[in-house]
């Protein structure tokens, strides 16, 4: 199975989760790490090139520290611009179909705060539910998402099982059955 980790974080040099993933991630030949902020400073998305990317990949994993309780704003444009009608869904779009989606996301909230009775009063699970909601769409499966939460309180022991256990995730998770 090609795995292709779509990795956005507008500052991965200051990022101590994400640039930890990604640089266990490069020991693994056989994950495409792909950095948004790194390829599009500008921003301005390359639809071809993201869409050949999409289609030489089987599992597509989105990296990002949660950012007001969504996205960093380029993975939204990249949604927005690169699963276009008759690409990603419509009467001829199929080039999503089959593929896999999950998200591999990083929080500073603790878990106990996303939780119904917690500070952001909601789970990561409902948060993430547009992502959801977008490989529904484009006949794709959904995989559970990875989260490594209470950043601001992580020790090295941590880290570094985080990125042990996100390598299995990624390796290993099946996707969500409904029904």
């Amino acid at each position: 199975m090609k795995t292709l980790v779509i990795v956005t974080h507008p500052n991965m040099e200051a990022s101590r989760v994400n640039k930890a993933w990604v640089e266990e991630l490069l020991k693994h030949g056989d994950v495409t790490i792909h950095e948004l902020y790194k390829v599009y400073p500008d921003e301005n998305i390359d639809v071809s090139k993201e869409q050949q990317l999409v289609e030489a990949h089987d599992r597509i994993i989105f990296q990002f520290p949660l950012f007001w309780y969504s996205t960093p704003a380029l993975l939204k444009k990249w949604f927005d611009t690169v699963l276009q009608y008759g690409w990603a869904y419509g009467p001829e779009g199929a080039k999503t179909a089959g593929k896999e989606i999950g998200v591999g996301v990083s929080t500073y909230g603790s878990e106990e705060s996303y939780q119904p009775t917690g500070s952001n009063r909601f789970t990561l699970q409902e948060i993430l539910r547009p992502i959801e909601a977008i490989a529904h769409f484009i006949s794709a499966s959904y995989l559970p998402h990875f989260s490594l939460n209470d950043i601001s309180n992580l020790n090295d022991e941590r880290l570094a099982q985080s990125k042990v256990d996100y390598i299995q995730h990624i390796k290993s998770v099946k996707p969500v059955v409904i029904g």
